[in-house]
């Protein structure tokens, strides 16, 4: 019934549909859900330690029998300078002092480890069926090793240079991610911001630069949008913000608050946050700090000193300094049982196709 079973094939899932892995909103039970659903679902592992990653993984080959996806980020890091931090704490001592914070006080650094020899070791001892990566891919050594465990392997591209890259350097599928998606740009051929293209733009240029299968990410959370990837050329699509209204995320109840409020215009692309670029849900360091500022320290040193604002703020039911990532399509997530959400939005995407054909 699929015009294009390229991705269902290759994943020998129920439909072609990614649960995107959103770090820091879901766990396990996300993944379960949506893999019960019949799409494939996707644990990020980028802020777990390779023990709670090994857990999580055991936890959901317990529950349900279907392919995983384990997503690591593959940055390379950049050391946190005395002359940055200061700056950066100059700039938010405002807010520590309105919240009767010590700026002194140790702060615990900001978790976002990239993929390395002892988190490929897991992969080689779990076996996912895909693992998939953010900001390019690892170093071609450690990419043997996950290729050798069995693993298909797909990534992030922004641009049809990086799908093009990411294929010729042993990509089994390409993750289109138009400037409409939540969460941290996968650029890692351009830091031009600026210039990045939108999901209609990208995906028919990717599909047609690339040989293996595109899957669209962007903008897409129900039936219409799932056709239209299809249409652009795309075997599949990646849905996130859709998911993070359903029960079993793990969104704050003021998170779920802001995105029931969400618009089309509420989403801006922020480095303030992390220190490199993201799309979420405006708040109020976005707005007085941002949304792109010069002075946020480099990934993923910005989101440090917000620690303790963040904590502070949302025990007062708020998201101030909360990086609630989320896309363009915002307004059209529903809070339904992921399982169910799955389910829905491969029957609507197949009816609509079937409409326009007829």
């Amino acid at each position: 019934m699929w015009p294009d079973r390229r991705l269902i094939d290759l994943f020998k899932t129920e439909f072609p549909i990614v649960l995107a892995p959103m770090a820091g909103v879901m766990d396990a039970e996300l993944v379960i859900a949506a893999a019960q659903g019949g799409a494939l679902g996707s644990l990020p592992c980028a802020m777990l330690s390779a023990e709670k990653a090994r857990e999580q993984v055991n936890i959901i080959r317990q529950r349900v029998k279907a392919p995983v996806n384990m997503n690591f980020f593959c940055h390379t890091p950049i050391d946190l300078t005395a002359e940055a931090e200061v700056r950066w704490k100059q700039r938010l001592a405002g807010y520590y002092r309105e919240h009767g914070l010590d700026p002194a006080a140790p702060i615990n650094a900001a978790n976002r480890a990239p993929f390395d020899a002892a988190f490929c070791e897991v992969v080689e001892e779990l076996k996912p069926e895909v693992v998939s990566f953010h900001f390019g891919l690892p170093e071609q050594a450690l990419l043997k090793r996950v290729k050798a465990a069995g693993c298909l392997v797909i990534s992030s591209a922004t641009t049809v240079k990086e799908a093009v890259w990411l294929e010729r350097h042993g990509a089994d599928a390409v993750i289109a991610q138009g400037a409409e998606a939540g969460g941290h740009r996968g650029m890692f051929l351009t830091d031009k911001i600026a210039e990045q293209p939108g999901t209609f733009a990208l995906v028919p240029q990717v599909a047609d630069a690339v040989k293996v299968p595109v899957i669209a990410a962007g903008g897409i959370a129900d039936g219409r949008g799932i056709a239209a990837a299809f249409a652009l050329g795309a075997s599949g699509v990646q849905i996130g913000s859709a998911y993070l209204r359903c029960p079993e995320s793990k969104v704050s109840a003021a998170g779920r608050a802001a995105l029931a409020e969400g618009r089309d215009d509420s989403t801006v692309i922020t480095n303030v946050m992390t220190g490199r670029p993201a799309r979420g849900v405006q708040n109020r360091l976005m707005r007085e700090a941002g949304p792109i500022s010069p002075d946020a320290p480099p990934f993923p040193h910005a989101a440090t000193a917000l620690g303790p604002l963040k904590a502070a703020a949302e025990k007062q039911g708020r998201v101030d300094f909360t990086n609630l990532w989320a896309g363009q399509a915002i307004a059209l997530g529903r809070e339904l049982p992921a399982a169910e959400l799955t389910r829905d939005l491969a029957k609507s995407a197949l009816a609509r196709m079937k409409a326009l054909a007829g």
